[in-house]
């Protein structure tokens, strides 16, 4: 094929990249609709970053022995045996039905294909032809099986090497029945051969000191490897490539967000008096985070800070010693929580911090979707005046109607319940405000550097004095009845002692599972889950706690029930709670003792953290029973038992990161779509993503608006949002 002409400079300077052209013209209209639906591929770029899972040699028969019921395969295999025969049958359209059988061999192992009505497989798969079979293994028969399978037989052209052609290469891509993998094969083939020029971000000094490959070569050795060894490596290139390119947009957003002029907010009266009256030090990690933040306040410019800290470390405190200092000057803090019984929680914690002094002035308010439309236009007007300089409230604070005075600083409570979008929502009622982010699970450090890049990071590692530990067991499917038994007899000797419980299930009536809860077991049968419903009429009829009350509270309830239920356990009227993870954050109860969560291995090991931390907040030592039926020696059993080995909750986040997948880790709704990964995994690329921010940090320092970098400068302002892209072109 003739090379087409190197593409001229635009009016800016940039010359035109081939990855930027739209696959309606790449590969027409039709074509491009199918890979949009399939993958949501619109450039053309989009269609090459669609890397090969993994690669096979046609001369290399793949071992059938291996291959698992269940998993989606695909294999490379001699054709042995092809035959078509009658079942006796008719289809839908009265048509004898015919089956073709085809065995597969890897010369050891042989495998059945299984097609229906398709007579026509006989012409294609004949003995003795080598092809390529994608399907997923099932059995019949006690014989396993492939239906249907998608294939491509390895015929040898005419005159060809038999050598070189036994050894090509042929990449195998993630596909659906629509588009499988040698049809994107053949598309990537096509957009290859007529893509024209490839701007490289990279620039040439960082990719020599790390050893990569240009761009364009990278992309051409991913997709026509000559060996598995040089797809790998062509691989690792573009991986660096995206992890360069998301730092440097971080990087770059980090410092404009920075840079934004913001009030000064700086500590005086108001924060003199609370400090005075608080009954206990502040602990070194809190008063380093809290200096940290008040400096940032002071500046003069927009802060953006995430908080990170163990349960109880008290991160809420620190979030209101920053509100009272941008009250000083008049200005109005707003927290935004998850749900509404932390929002609630918050609201309460806030007021008994102040005191009734500091909470009268200051006037905190609540705003909920579901509080009464009277209570609603009061919180309303409050704010709007200005006369509430402390806002809490849930996804409601983000309703166009909600209009603030003066809004200096925005509290994002459980940064990973709320998506980038809805954190801007909430700025965008101020003018440039301060941004605090409060997480209480613990963030690995690839995590922080790829979900939380644009943010400063604080981390508060110490306890405050005086919290009690909390002793966590595993109770698996090899306990003994008796000791069943004694779960239920210790929750009630705790609540006749006068502390409380909560018992946490995974779903809330018998049959539903809680959403985001697996609904089948690992084995792929039915789940049986505990429920709330079922256990609250279980626990009110135990002969221990006949004389105590037990409530259930479920993210399901009305916004006034879970409230009454929450006003109550905090006041010592319930001795048990059944829930849901609704409590998993926030909920502080400091006479609560004992945490029973029953289906433990249901739940991730953060999330178990986080329940576990609901109890031993107070006088009392804590107790955590998980209850699990995952037998010894399952992953599942490895998550629960990780649990109970440490109270260290950052930890815990390395071993939590390594058992979740990608998607759970770091997704769209987190990270903001233009920044969520395509080929990087944060449970792989560490190192990678460490080196490519480094590499950022150096280029960004020596060049800050990117002025002698225009590749990296272009593909970075197609990441960001356009106030932060003029921001950074301008002079």
């Amino acid at each position: 094929m003739t090379a087409r002409p190197a593409a001229e400079p635009s009016a800016d300077g940039a010359v035109p990249d081939g990855l930027e052209r739209s696959l309606r013209i790449a590969v027409g209209q039709k074509t491009a609709d199918r890979l949009k639906r399939a993958f949501r591929h619109e450039r053309v770029g989009d269609l090459l970053l669609h890397v090969p899972r993994r690669y096979v040699t046609r001369g290399q028969l793949t071992d059938l022995s291996a291959l698992e019921v269940g998993d989606h395969v695909t294999v490379v295999a001699e054709v042995r045996s092809v035959g078509t025969r009658e079942t006796g049958r008719r289809d839908r359209r009265g048509r004898p039905l015919v089956v073709t059988t085809v065995d597969i061999s890897d010369g050891t192992d042989v495998l059945q294909l299984t097609f229906f009505n398709q007579r026509w497989i006989e012409g294609q798969l004949r003995r003795g032809v080598t092809a390529m079979f994608s399907g997923t293994v099932g059995v019949f028969r006690d014989q396993r099986q492939l239906t249907h399978p998608e294939f491509e037989p390895f015929e040898e052209e005419a005159g060809a090497d038999p050598t070189a052609w036994a050894n090509e290469v042929i990449p195998v891509y993630p596909a659906t029945s629509t588009l499988p993998s040698k049809d994107i094969r053949a598309l990537i083939g096509q957009v290859l051969d007529d893509l024209g020029t490839v701007a490289d971000p990279v620039p040439d000094d960082v990719r020599r000191a790390h050893r990569l490959l240009p761009l364009a070569t990278a992309l051409e050795r991913t997709h026509r490897p000559d060996t598995e060894a040089a797809g790998h490596a062509a691989q690792h290139t573009l991986r660096w490539h995206e992890a360069f390119l998301l730092e440097t947009y971080l990087l770059a957003t980090r410092a404009w967000m920075q840079s934004l002029p913001s009030t000064e907010r700086v500590a005086g009266r108001l924060l003199e008096a609370l400090d005075a009256s608080l009954p206990y030090e502040l602990t070194p990690d809190q008063r380093t985070v809290g200096d940290e933040v008040q400096a940032d306040l002071a500046r003069g410019t927009s802060m953006h800070r995430l908080v990170q800290g163990e349960v109880g470390s008290g991160k809420t405190l620190v979030a209101i010693r920053a509100m009272l200092a941008v009250a000083e000057s008049g200005g109005q803090s707003a927290m935004l929580a998850p749900t509404e019984v932390l929002a609630s929680q918050h609201l309460r914690s806030i007021v008994a911090t102040l005191g009734p002094d500091l909470a009268a002035e200051l006037h905190p308010v609540l705003l909920t979707g579901q509080m009464p439309a009277a209570e609603q236009r009061r919180a309303l007007l409050a704010i709007v005046a200005g006369q509430s300089r402390i806002v809490v409230g849930t996804h409601a604070l983000l309703a166009d109607r909600v209009q603030f005075a003066d809004l200096g600083l925005v509290v994002i409570d459980e940064q990973h319940r709320f998506g980038v979008e809805q954190r801007e929502t909430l700025r965008q009622k101020g003018v440039a405000p301060h941004t605090l982010v409060l997480t209480a699970t613990p963030i690995p450090r690839t995590i922080a550097m790829t979900a939380f890049g644009d943010l400063d990071v604080s981390t508060i590692r110490t306890l405050p004095p005086g919290r009690s530990p909390i002793q966590t067991h595993v109770v698996g499917p090899e306990a003994s009845r008796a000791v069943e038994q004694r779960i239920w007899h210790r929750v009630a000797e705790e609540v006749a002692k006068g502390r409380q419980a909560f018992v946490v299930c995974p779903a809330i009536a018998p049959g539903d599972v809680e959403r985001g809860m697996p609904s089948e077991d690992e084995e792929g049968g039915p789940a049986v889950l505990a429920d709330v419903e079922t256990w609250t009429r279980l626990l009110r009829t135990h002969p221990g706690l006949q004389d105590a009350r037990v409530e259930s509270l479920t993210g399901a309830m009305a916004s006034d029930e879970k409230d009454a239920v929450m006003r109550a356990v905090v006041a010592g009227d319930v001795g048990v709670v059944v829930a849901t993870t609704v409590i998993e954050v926030g909920v502080d109860v400091p006479n609560a003792t004992t945490m029973v969560v029953l289906d433990a291995d249901r739940f991730g090991v953060s999330q178990l953290h986080q329940l576990r931390g609901r109890v031993g907040r107070g006088a009392h030592a804590g107790l955590c029973l998980l209850r699990t039926t995952a037998e010894e020696g399952t992953l599942a059993r490895e998550r629960v038992e990780a649990v109970a080995a440490t109270l260290d909750g950052f930890a815990l986040a390395e071993v939590d990161l390594e058992h979740r997948r990608e998607g759970d880790v770091l997704g769209t709704a987190q990270s903001g779509g233009r920044s969520s990964l395509r080929l990087l995994r944060v449970t792989r690329d560490r190192a990678v993503i460490e080196a490519a921010r480094e590499s950022a940090l150096g280029v960004l320092a020596d060049d800050p608006r990117l002025e002698r970098h225009a590749a990296l400068r272009l593909a970075v302002h197609r990441r960001l949002d356009p106030e932060a892209r003029a921001a950074l072109t301008s002079a």
